[in-house]
């Protein structure tokens, strides 16, 4: 594991004798919000020692014949500008690239400019069973194993089954690719991979734009339509913000299942029971009932009215959220306010209700 300066530039050592090396990449997509890179394993030909006497493995002579593996911690405090640098400069094999050249330029800002995908080679030969799994059982007789796929890549300290099974994702690569390259000159359709590799290249470098008004059509909202349709955005815009505001990924606050129940539920003027929810939760998910709707627009028109004649921004003195808590929860008044606001506001906490103008 590659966290400190001293071992980062020994790789980069070795990296710069080589011309084509192996990278695989693990992200937290599961377990936080926005989706950040975790691990980068690499694969370098190692045709010296610099990499076993730097980083401390016991390697015989004719081992260093063979890959070195490493895995670098993108999230530890040091600099992979370096690394960078050295890596856009020479080919890449990945298996199943897309994802990981996404992720290469999101965590590195690395934009390959050679790649050697083993997925795309072993489907331009006619392999059915292109699976990394399938393709390193084919050539190589080991089975690798699949049990960390949905484990949390950004704990630290990394356990030993992670560190192996993300190690095995790469380990085979460069040994696969150089079979596989094989068997593409023998058929003649070599340049096919490089084409196929360039557009690969080309599309992981255009930056997708998330289309707002289609991402809360999760599989089943086909179904409706009018306010069932308009309660189901809005559903899906309070479950983002919730996960942002955790920083969880969003089917971890609720399963797109239970939003489409939500959905229905709301229209038909019942509520869902989400009792393991937070109050605070649960009042943000809650439709407000027509008297909290009353009372926020009373609120609103007190605070509006005073912003005017102070010459004050509105949201300055409450925000819209603010009115829309007090109104659902008096109570709230005094732990989201201070007395001037209060009293603007003809908010008094002693009361169940504004006081009157």
């Amino acid at each position: 594991m590659i966290t400190g300066a001293a071992q980062l530039a020994s790789l980069i050592e070795q990296i710069e004798s080589a011309d084509r090396v192996a990278l695989d990449t693990e992200a937290d997509s599961l377990h936080s919000y926005r989706e950040k890179l975790c691990l980068l394993q690499i694969s370098v030909p190692a045709a010296s020692g610099i990499i076993e006497a730097n980083l401390g493995t016991a390697r015989d002579h004719q081992s260093q014949l063979q890959p070195c593996d490493c895995i670098v911690d993108p999230l530890a405090d040091v600099d992979l500008e370096p690394l960078r640098r050295v890596l856009e400069a020479r080919e890449i094999v990945l298996h199943g690239a897309d994802y990981d050249l996404r992720m290469l330029r999101r965590g590195l800002n690395l934009v390959a400019r050679r790649l050697f995908d083993t997925m795309i080679a072993a489907r331009l030969l006619g392999i059915r069973e292109f699976s990394l799994a399938a393709l390193v059982k084919r050539y190589f007789g080991f089975t690798l194993l699949k049990g960390s796929q949905k484990a949390n890549w950004a704990q630290r300290p990394l356990p030993a089954r992670m560190a192996e099974y993300a190690i095995n994702d790469v380990r085979y690569l460069l040994p696969l690719a150089e079979k596989l390259e094989a068997e593409l000159d023998r058929c003649e359709r070599r340049d096919w991979l490089r084409q196929s590799c360039q557009r690969a290249i080309e599309q992981a470098a255009v930056a997708r734009v998330r289309n707002q008004d289609e991402l809360w059509r999760i599989r089943g909202s086909g179904s409706l339509s009018g306010r069932s349709a308009a309660v189901l955005r809005a559903l899906w815009q309070w479950r983002e913000k919730e996960a942002e505001m955790t920083d969880r990924p969003p089917f971890h606050i609720l399963q797109n299942e239970e939003l489409l129940k939500a959905a229905v539920r709301f229209v038909s003027g019942t509520l869902p029971d989400y009792r393991h929810f937070s109050n605070r939760r649960r009042q943000a998910l809650t439709r407000p009932s027509a008297q909290t709707v009353q009372r926020t627009d009373e609120l609103r028109r007190r605070r509006d009215a005073s912003a005017e004649e102070l010459g004050l921004e509105p949201s300055f003195i409450a925000p819209r959220s603010t009115l829309e808590a007090i109104a659902a929860d008096h109570t709230r008044a005094a732990s989201l306010l201070v007395p001037w606001q209060c009293e603007l506001l003809g908010v008094s906490v002693s009361t169940e209700a504004p006081t009157k103008a």
